[in-house]
C-alpha cells in the first residue's frame, strides 16, 4: 500500500490548504439558492416561470415592484444551513426612486425563529456604500462591482433563515434583484455562532463623548468588522480619534485600542498623497481587509453637476475587517470611536455626523437593537 504521506496527503499536505476543501468529496453539503426564480429554495424548483420566450426562459428575474411602506420576504427556509453569498441590486440614482433609496431599503435577517432581527441595516451601508452613494468595493467579505452589484460573502449559519427587505422609501421601487446562495447540511456544530450587523447614526455627535459603534452585546462572540460613513461638520483633519474595544467587563478603560482613525483603517498621515506640484490630497483605496473607498470631495472634482458641489459637507466612507484578527469576547463587548481632530494648535474635540455598521458573530440570544429611525433621520446631508 502506498503511504499517502509520501505523496503530499499527510498531516502537512493535501487538505490543509484553504482551497483544498473544494476537492474533498466528504461533508460538502447540498447546494441551494433563493431568488425570484426560486423563492422557496427548493430542489428542482428553480426557473419554472415562463416568459414571452417560453417556459423556463427568464420568467421571473426580479421582484417586480416593492411598494413604499411594504416589506417583502426574500428568504424563508429551514436548515440547518449556511448562507455563503448574497447578491443584490436596485435601480440607479437617475431613476425615479431618487438618490436616497440605498438608505431607505432596510435589510433585516432573523435566525432560528427570533422576533428581533440579528441584522438591521440600510442596504447601502451594509455593503459599505453609505451616504446613499454606491462606490466600488473590492474586499474579502464585501464587493460592490462595478456599479451597484452588491455582494456579501460573510458565512451566516442558521437553523431557520428569514430575510426581509423593508421599503422605507417615499416611492415604490420598480425592480429589486437578488440572489442568496446557501449550503444545506444535516446538522451544525453546537458552537456555530450567528451573524449580526447593526446600523447606527448620530447626526451631530456630542462634544467630548465617544461615538458608540456598538454596545449592549452580551454572550460569547467575535467582532469582525466596522464600516464608517462620516460627514464632516467641522473643518481641519478629522481622524485623530481612537477606536476602542471594551471587552469582558472593561469599565473606564478598554483592553484594545487603535492609535487614530486613519491608523485603524490601515492608512497613515491623513491618507495623504502628493501630486507633482507638491499639493496634498486624500487618496482613496480598497483592499481585502480595509479600505477608504469613498471621498465626496474627490468625486466632486470629477463632476460638473451642482449636485456634487464641493461646498457641501465632505463625506467619507471607510471599512475595516477583523477577519485575520477578530476581537474575541466571552461575556460582553462595547465599541467606541473618539471624535478628535487636529489643527495647528494641536488636537481638539469635534462634532460630526457619524453613521456606522458593526459586524459581529455571537451565540444567541442577542439583545434587541434600538430603532433604526425613519427616512428623515437617515437622510444623508
Amino acid at each position: 500500500m502506498i503511504d499517502p504521506t509520501t505523496i503530499g496527503f499527510g498531516a502537512a499536505g493535501f487538505g490543509h490548504n484553504a482551497l483544498d476543501a473544494l476537492a474533498l468529496a466528504t461533508n460538502h453539503g447540498r447546494t441551494r439558492c433563493v431568488n425570484a426564480e426560486n423563492p422557496t429554495g427548493g430542489k428542482g424548483t428553480a426557473a419554472t416561470a415562463a416568459s414571452k420566450l417560453g417556459p423556463s426562459r427568464k420568467g421571473s428575474p426580479c421582484i417586480q415592484t416593492v411598494k413604499a411602506g411594504e416589506s417583502v420576504t426574500l428568504m424563508d427556509v429551514d436548515g440547518p444551513g449556511v448562507i455563503r453569498h448574497i447578491w443584490m441590486t436596485v435601480t440607479d440614482r437617475t431613476s425615479p426612486t431618487g438618490p436616497n433609496v440605498l438608505r431607505n431599503l432596510i435589510l433585516e435577517c432573523y435566525w432560528d425563529g427570533e422576533e428581533s432581527p440579528s441584522v438591521q441595516c440600510p442596504i447601502g451601508d451594509f455593503f459599505c456604500c453609505g451616504h446613499a452613494q454606491a462606490c466600488r468595493i473590492n474586499s474579502i467579505p464585501i464587493m460592490v462591482v462595478p456599479n451597484r452589484g452588491f455582494n456579501c460573502y460573510f458565512a451566516m449559519p442558521f437553523e431557520h433563515a428569514r430575510i426581509v427587505l423593508r421599503n422605507d422609501h417615499n416611492e415604490d421601487v420598480p425592480a429589486f434583484f437578488y440572489q442568496i446562495d446557501y449550503t444545506e447540511y444535516d446538522g451544525l456544530p453546537a458552537d456555530a455562532m450567528r451573524f449580526h450587523a447593526q446600523w447606527r447614526r448620530e447626526r451631530v455627535t456630542e462634544l467630548a463623548r465617544d461615538y458608540v459603534v456598538l454596545d449592549g452585546v452580551h454572550g460569547r462572540g467575535a467582532y469582525v468588522g466596522t464600516y464608517l460613513a462620516l460627514t464632516a461638520l467641522e473643518s481641519r483633519w478629522w481622524g485623530e480619534g481612537e477606536f476602542k474595544m471594551y471587552i469582558d467587563g472593561d469599565d473606564r478603560y478598554p483592553t484594545w485600542c487603535s492609535t487614530g482613525a486613519e491608523d485603524y483603517f490601515g492608512g497613515a498621515w491623513s491618507f495623504a498623497d502628493f501630486d507633482g506640484n507638491g499639493h496634498m490630497s486624500e487618496r482613496t483605496f480598497t483592499g481585502p481587509y480595509l479600505g477608504f473607498p469613498f471621498y465626496s470631495q474627490q468625486l466632486a472634482a470629477n463632476r460638473e453637476s451642482a449636485y456634487w458641489d464641493i461646498n457641501t459637507p465632505v463625506t467619507r466612507g471607510l471599512y475595516r475587517w477583523h477577519i485575520p484578527d477578530p476581537i474575541y469576547f466571552d461575556s460582553d463587548l462595547r465599541v467606541e470611536w473618539q471624535q478628535i481632530g487636529t489643527e495647528e494648535a494641536g488636537n481638539f474635540e469635534r462634532q460630526d455626523d457619524v453613521a456606522s455598521v458593526a459586524y459581529w458573530y455571537q451565540l444567541e440570544p442577542h439583545a434587541p437593537f434600538a430603532p433604526i429611525g425613519d427616512r428623515h433621520f437617515r437622510q444623508p446631508r
